[in-house]
């Protein structure tokens, strides 16, 4: 596993898009900025503080943690035979789904990475296996070296945070949101984090798109029925 405390020559993006008026990403905004205006500085605060607790989970019980996870992600995505499974290169303590990739590989599926375009545009994938080469993209983020663009069936999202209604707190660039609303057939989505990283509710706004499921080293949770979403800070 990468050390975390490097700065990551691959990662996933950190991007700080949650600063700024939503429109400036090129997601709509709520109809209440002051209420957009304190989620968004609610979610600044947690996301800090989700990250710096999983860096402090010792390194060897993070990587059990996401074997686990990997596993229970594999179990979720069942015969990968001919399909495209989209996952991330690890990131400040986010489980690590190299040994995934290859095990879908081997198993006859096809693998791929999201590739950043530009701020305020979806994100792009590229089919990519291990062993291949890989190049340096926008923000230092790692892409296939040979562009071969892709539709995925399935997408492995990186969570910071979740909620029970399967909202996904990320780093605040809304690049899977934007990138989910964009895509002419939306494919399965499937969350992964640790349990710890849980939380009451994500506070969602009209632009987030919930996971279809969030698996975590301890167990899997899908959307809960009935739950409406929560506009605003109480």
């Amino acid at each position: 596993m990468a050390d975390d405390d490097t700065p990551a020559s691959f990662s996933s993006p950190a991007c700080f898009l949650h600063e700024v008026d939503p429109a400036y990403s090129g997601l709509p905004g709520p109809l209440d900025l002051q209420a957009w205006t304190d989620v968004s500085r609610w979610r600044k605060n947690e996301r800090e503080r989700l990250i710096a607790a999983r860096l402090a989970v010792p390194a060897e019980l993070r990587a059990a943690q996401g074997e686990a996870i990997a596993a229970g992600a594999l179990a979720e995505i069942g015969d990968v035979a001919g399909r495209i499974v989209s996952a991330y290169w690890p990131f400040r303590g986010e489980p690590d789904l190299r040994p995934l990739l290859k095990q879908v590989a081997d198993r006859g599926g096809h693998t791929a990475l999201p590739v950043v375009v530009e701020k305020g545009r979806p994100l792009e994938f590229h089919l990519w296996r291990e062993g291949e080469a890989l190049s340096r993209g926008v923000w230092n983020i790692p892409i296939p070296a040979e562009q071969r663009p892709c539709q995925p069936d399935i997408v492995l999202a990186p969570v910071v945070g979740y909620d029970p209604s399967c909202y996904r707190l990320g780093y605040g660039g809304g690049f899977f949101d934007r990138t989910l609303a964009a895509m002419p057939a939306r494919p399965r989505v499937i969350g992964l984090g640790y349990s710890a990283a849980r939380l009451a509710t994500i506070y969602p706004q009209a632009h987030d798109v919930p996971m279809d499921l969030i698996v975590t080293e301890a167990d899997i949770i899908r959307p809960q029925a009935d739950v409406s979403t929560v506009r605003a800070l109480t």
